[in-house]
């Protein structure tokens, strides 16, 4: 009786120490969040920027023909308030993190253990992507509530746009911190990237009161399919070829992204 219920015990045993990928990431993401809690600057900037930014996107629109673009202070507003959340909550962010657990030694010794190399960067990242994604959805409820927006009239494009947005500022944090030495440093690597996106990703202005050939190179960047997608589920009025050619540019970034990340990022510090 003994012998025969050993191997059982054993068995029950080993299966209760196995781990699945997901509940590793879901651990790894559990101490990244209260790492991130203790970090007020962090914080204070995912947290409280993206909902001031929205503010000057208001007042510069009245000063705008958005009539002529097809276009309301909402529809102007709402997207930008999501990418700034983008930029802001997750990529900005996520920069710092990675870069500064490179230098403390804890992305190296995570590699130790049974976390794969995409877990690892997965189950970090999780924290900031679902800060990104609970502002997201509480700008978009604030704007519609305040600027008296109509629900979207294609939301599968925003939801589209946006889980897009989410991946693809992950990824290019990852890039960004490969290239990144400090985490003073930190600070600064992201300040390229934001820029570029804010001016000309269609946050504070449309791309559709820019002369032709910048909107063309503009509707390049990263982040503008994001807003275009965004913003075409709330107007109506992106055509299937259009919200096809926006998803096509955003998966296109995020391959090349990860391309770089697998090529160049660094699991030790920089010496």
């Amino acid at each position: 009786m003994s012998a025969t219920d050993t191997p059982a015990r054993a068995k029950r045993a080993a299966g209760t120490a196995t781990t699945t990928p997901t509940s590793r990431m879901a651990a790894l993401a559990r101490a990244e969040m209260t790492l991130l809690g203790r970090n007020k600057g962090t914080v204070f900037a995912s947290l409280f920027v993206p909902f001031v930014l929205p503010f000057s996107v208001r007042a510069g629109a009245e000063e705008m023909d958005l009539a002529g673009a097809g276009l309301t202070v909402g529809t102007l507003v709402l997207p930008a308030a999501i990418g700034f959340s983008l930029l802001f909550a997750v990529y900005s962010a996520l920069v710092g993190v990675f870069v500064v657990r490179r230098e403390e030694l804890v992305l190296k010794r995570l590699r130790t253990g049974e976390l794969r190399d995409v877990e690892i960067l997965g189950g970090s990242a999780l924290p900031a992507v679902l800060s990104g994604l609970v502002q997201s959805l509480l700008l978009a409820v604030g704007c519609a509530v305040l600027l008296d927006l109509s629900a979207p009239s294609a939301p599968h494009l925003a939801v589209v746009g946006l889980l897009l947005g989410l991946v693809l500022c992950a990824a290019l944090a990852a890039v960004t911190a490969s290239f990144t030495r400090t985490g003073e440093s930190a600070q600064v690597t992201p300040l390229p990237v934001m820029f570029v996106s804010m001016a000309g990703s269609g946050l504070f202005f449309p791309l559709d009161l820019l002369p032709d050939r910048l909107a063309s190179v503009c509707e390049l960047l990263p982040l503008t399919p994001v807003i275009t997608l965004v913003r075409g589920g709330w107007t109506g009025d992106l055509s299937a070829v259009e919200a096809l050619g926006a998803v096509a540019t955003a998966v296109a970034w995020t391959v090349l992204a990860v391309f770089a990340v697998r090529r160049w990022f660094r699991w030790e510090p920089r010496h």
